[in-house]
């Protein structure tokens, strides 16, 4: 019997739209599930007549593959993923490869590409991003590991990723070990703003205009136009879902929704690296934050009944606000994207990625959920500069934040008074101030505290300047302050 082009092991829906998609591509696929049930539910349905062969144990499995092996897990992640590789490692010969396709946490790869490669073992942390409709028709595929292990998938990865309107597939080599992922993992991250920016955007035009969910339908179709820079696929599945109509009642499915948004941990852990990055994310936070408050609904539904906050219209003529709102979401998105490429920056200095963040745009134009015009712009600006300090510094996106800026405040101003809360949209404008800030006085303040207490020392301006002294060797001049001396008022206390 001829052996398949590539294995694929774990047959949820992700893993079943894979293979489908790989198999329509014109490879063959063999396929492994540890729930038998499911393996042959799949090869008697969905893969029936297809050039897909079921094995039914690992050994199986590896024996219908061509070598050097090629075999993707479709697994949790965590200890499955572990679990399964243990496993599969006996049965595997040098230069084979396993293809982590998961939503793996960043260092684990690191670490499981590192002891696979001492087994002479190849391995590529791969990110896929499009859900299940991405799997089945083209996904944004962000993989990393070895070079030369990329390039024995390349072809396929190619031909099964989602296309860009220029045809260009959306996929390229990440980088080297845990790249792929961590890219992935901030993909996810901006993901999670781009959806709070939404909903606070929705949310605040139900409660200043008073519009109902098809009206505010009818706004995201106008933005979703391909011509405006809100154009996303974000942008359009909410107004979408906010089109559909629960038929046992006739109310509109979103107002019978409820608000509780889970998660799966890949925004949590954007956050964690952001702080062991020392790179500030706020808006990113923000949304994390806010799904965690949606999930406390006893402890909400509680202090309502106690806290009562003051609310004042606006009086605010509707499509003043609506502008108002347009825009403000958008400059809150190049203020969250900005956060993420800087946290992808620094993950790449640290980590000798040599990331390129044009491509890493350029991938994420199709496929991938925060598909949107916005990211051809993103590819454009970082081909013009690939050095950017912040993305925020590209021409098209400063001079549209220097002109529109007040719309973001007057739309979290309206939406307080209306008693929405603007957690994201709030940290995106904030992180515009602060970057924007020559001088930070709340850090002079703290620097100061610090010294005060703990005597942990301070910098000093230069005379009539926001930039800092150096000693002659270029460092920073280190000050401190002896608080506590005799004649000092302070000492008496």
């Amino acid at each position: 019997m001829e052996k398949q082009d590539i294995g694929l092991i774990g047959l949820a829906v992700m893993g079943q739209n894979l293979v489908l998609n790989i198999e329509s591509k014109g490879y063959s696929v063999a396929v492994y599930n540890r729930t038998e049930s499911r393996t042959k539910d799949f090869i008697e349905g969905r893969a029936k007549g297809k050039n897909i062969e079921a094995a039914y144990s690992l050994k199986e499995f590896v024996s219908l593959l061509k070598k050097p092996r090629k075999i993707m897990l479709m697994v949790k992640a965590g200890s499955p993923v572990g679990d399964t590789i243990e496993d599969l490692r006996p049965l595997l010969e040098p230069g084979d490869l396993v293809i982590d396709g998961g939503n793996s946490f960043y260092k684990d790869t690191i670490r499981r590409e590192e002891y696979l490669s001492g087994k002479n073992i190849l391995y590529i942390g791969t990110g896929v991003s499009g859900g299940e409709e991405g799997a089945l028709l083209g996904s944004a595929i962000m993989p990393g590991g070895k070079k030369q292990a990329y390039d024995m998938v390349e072809k396929i990865f190619s031909d099964i990723a989602a296309k860009a309107e220029d045809g260009a597939p959306c996929i390229s080599y990440i980088g080297p070990d845990g790249a792929g992922h961590f890219v992935k993992m901030v993909h996810n991250g901006i993901e999670y703003g781009d959806m709070q920016l939404i909903g606070e955007c929705v949310w605040a035009l139900k409660e200043v205009l008073g519009y109902s969910a098809e009206q505010i339908a009818d706004i995201m179709a106008d933005w979703n136009r391909p011509s405006d820079i809100l154009c996303s696929y974000l942008i359009q599945i909410t107004g979408q879902g906010m089109r559909e109509v629960e038929k046992e009642s006739g109310s509109y499915l979103v107002d019978r929704t409820a608000d509780i948004t889970r998660m799966k941990g890949t925004g949590t852990w954007t956050v964690a690296s952001a702080l062991e990055l020392l790179v500030p994310i706020p808006t990113i936070a923000a949304a994390v934050f806010s799904r965690e408050m949606s999930q406390d609904k006893d402890l909400r539904l509680a202090i309502s009944k106690i806290l009562k906050p003051v609310q004042a219209a606006d009086n605010l003529d509707p499509q003043e606000f609506i502008s108002i709102a347009h825009d403000a979401l958008y400059i809150a998105k190049i203020s969250s994207y900005a956060q993420g490429f800087a946290l992808m920056e620094a993950a790449s200095s640290k980590y000798g990625w040599n990331l390129d963040m044009g491509r890493i745009a350029q991938g994420w134009r199709a496929g991938c959920i925060i598909r949107a015009q916005f990211l051809s712009n993103i590819t454009q600006e970082y081909k013009s500069n690939p050095k950017l300090t912040n993305l925020m510094a590209a021409p098209s996106f400063s001079t549209f934040i220097n002109q529109k800026l007040l719309s973001l405040f007057r739309f979290t101003e309206a939406a307080r008074k209306a008693g929405v809360p603007t957690l994201a949209m709030s940290c995106a404008y904030d992180y515009i101030l602060q970057i924007s800030s020559p001088v930070m006085v709340s850090a002079q303040v703290a620097a100061q505290q610090r010294d005060y207490f703990g005597a942990h020392g301070y910098f000093k301006l230069k005379k009539d300047s926001p930039e800092i002294e150096l000693k002659p060797d270029g460092s920073y001049q280190e000050y401190h302050t002896e608080w506590m001396e005799d004649g000092r008022p302070e000492k008496k206390l």
